[in-house]
This record gives C-alpha cells, sequence and structure tokens, in this order.
C-alpha cells in the first residue's frame, strides 16, 4: 500500500503568520536557520506559493531575493528549490543539465523516466516559456544515437522505430520500453520472463551498456517500483566513495518530498539495511543536513 508523502498540507495555515516568522527569521543581526526550516519544509509547495505572494503583500519584497540576501551554499539551494513550482524546478534541473560544458546525463535520465506523460508535457511548456527553448530539441542537440532516441520518446511519448532494416537489440527493446503504458508494461515484463528465462533487467545489462543501459534500466525500474528506484539513486548519490553527489540528493528530496518519500524510505532501508535518515545524517552537515532530515521526515 502507498505510503505517500513525508510533507503534507499544513492544517489551518496562514501564510500572514508564516510571512511574520520568516521576516523575524531575517532581520536584525543573523539569521534564525531553524525558523525557516520549521516554515518552509513543513509547508506543501502550493502552500509556500501563496507564502510568496503574502510575504510581497506584508513587507513589498521578494522573499526569495530576502532568502538570497541572508543564506548561502547548499543550505541555500534547497530552500530556494522548495520555492518553486513542480514544472519549473523539473525545467530548471534538466536546462541545468544540458547547457555548459558536459551533460549531466543522470539528471536527463531521473527526470524523464520518472515523471508521469502529463507532468512531461507540463515539464515541456514550462521548459519553453522559462527559457524560450524547445526541450526535445535541446535534447538532441546534447545527445546522440540510442540514447538520444530513448530520451526524445520519453519526451514525446512517442517511440519512432526507425529503419526496420536494423533489427538490433536496442531498437527491439527501445521500441517495447519507450511506446507503451506503465499497465502494460507491468504486464510485459512477467511474461518476458517467462518466455525468456531471465528477468528484463538481466537482459538489459547483458544486451546494453554506457548511457543506453542507465536509460532502459531507469525506465524498466520507474515502471516495477518507483520508489525502489528512487532508493536506488539516493543510495548512489551517497555511496560513491568520491564524496556526495549533492545534485541529485537535493533534487530527489525536494521533488518527491510531498508524493513518495515515506515509500522511498522503506524501500531504501530493505534495500540497504540501514534507513535513509541515517544514510542522510551521516553524508551531510550543517543546516543543509537539518533541512534534508526534516523532508526526509523522520528516521525509520
Amino acid at each position: 500500500m502507498p505510503r505517500g508523502g513525508s510533507v503534507r498540507e499544513l492544517p489551518n495555515f496562514h501564510p500572514e503568520d508564516d510571512s511574520e516568522k520568516l521576516h523575524k527569521a531575517m532581520k536584525g543581526f543573523g539569521t534564525d536557520e531553524q525558523a525557516i526550516i520549521d516554515v518552509l519544509a513543513k509547508r506543501s509547495n502550493s502552500q509556500r506559493q501563496k507564502l510568496l505572494v503574502q510575504y510581497k503583500t506584508c513587507y513589498g519584497k521578494s522573499l526569495i531575493e530576502d532568502l538570497k540576501s541572508e543564506l548561502s551554499g547548499k543550505f541555500e539551494e534547497v530552500v530556494l528549490d522548495l520555492l518553486k513550482k513542480p514544472d519549473v524546478y523539473d525545467a530548471q534541473e534538466l536546462r541545468g543539465a544540458i547547457k555548459g560544458a558536459g551533460t549531466d546525463e543522470r539528471c536527463l535520465i531521473e527526470i524523464l523516466a520518472s515523471r508521469k506523460n502529463k507532468n512531461i508535457q507540463e515539464v515541456f511548456r514550462t521548459y519553453k516559456t522559462e527559457y524560450g527553448r524547445n526541450l526535445e530539441d535541446d535534447v538532441m542537440s546534447d545527445t546522440s544515437g540510442h540514447f538520444q532516441r530513448v530520451l526524445v520518446s520519453l519526451i514525446t511519448g512517442l517511440y519512432e522505430a526507425g529503419e526496420k532494416k536494423l533489427g538490433t537489440d536496442e531498437t527491439k527493446f527501445l521500441t517495447i520500453l519507450c511506446s507503451r503504458s506503465v499497465p502494460h508494461l507491468q504486464r510485459v515484463f512477467p511474461e518476458y520472463e517467462k518466455i525468456c528465462n531471465k528477468d528484463i533487467e538481466k537482459s538489459i545489462k547483458k544486451e546494453m551498456s554506457g548511457r543506453l543501459e542507465d536509460s532502459l534500466l531507469a525506465v524498466v525500474r520507474c515502471v516495477k517500483n518507483k520508489p525502489s528506484f528512487f532508493a536506488w539513486a539516493l543510495h548512489r548519490s551517497m555511496k560513491q566513495g568520491m564524496g556526495t553527489d549533492d545534485k541529485t540528493l537535493v533534487r530527489i528530496m525536494v521533488s518527491r518530498c510531498e508524493i513518495d518519500m515515506l515509500d522511498i524510505r522503506h524501500e531504501y532501508k530493505e534495500a540497504h539495511g540501514e534507513s535513509l535518515y541515517a544514510a542522510i545524517k551521516g553524508d551531510t552537515s550543517g543546516d543543509y543536513r537539518k533541512i534534508l532530515l526534516e523532508l526526509c521526515g523522520g528516521d525509520d
């Protein structure tokens, strides 16, 4: 049974009171970071949007600009990300993954493989509005080959099989995974295993490599069990032996806290034998740690 998000609508929400708390936390000498966490990490995104408007009404200033002037580092990043609407946040992350030197392929795969079609279409429109660019065109200019075709098919919801003469395993997998509905794929995977005597993930690992393997595995894992996919991605972000992948850690904690964070916590504990809370606590520090732990919603 789905457990849901760790952050929920606050009953008896009063944006005027919250605006006053935030203003008080930032005025005078020093900043009360805990007060900021207590407000922003314990309100839903829709409530935060109302708070942005109310703060401007009360004080004639932008809450975002005030926070920028008071905060810094990774803590500031999380706070500001919480104040973005989900489609704006996803569009921002995708744009950041594409522009500049190198491509953040993990970000592209994570967002495009895990969001519902209707959410992808919202992000597509927001990307155009925010940046004056076409998301599909930007992805195509930044990627190539079968990997490109997977990402484009996830954006458009369609997969063009291309030249039939190819007949490659890549084309076969892409056609199945990127042009079918989730309920259909949930029925296909057990049948695939019966026929082939092999789990589809094992087949992908055997037949594919690199970015294409990563993208198709993400699609399969999101179809099978989305919280399990995010638990795996979070574990990878903190346990690489190369320092923390903070961008992935923040993105998942911010984007999933209202959707399925409690389910992700359950899957994390099942798969890795320690709680997500303990993993974050051991991998982060300061106010950055405090706000992430608040979004996590407790220890299992």
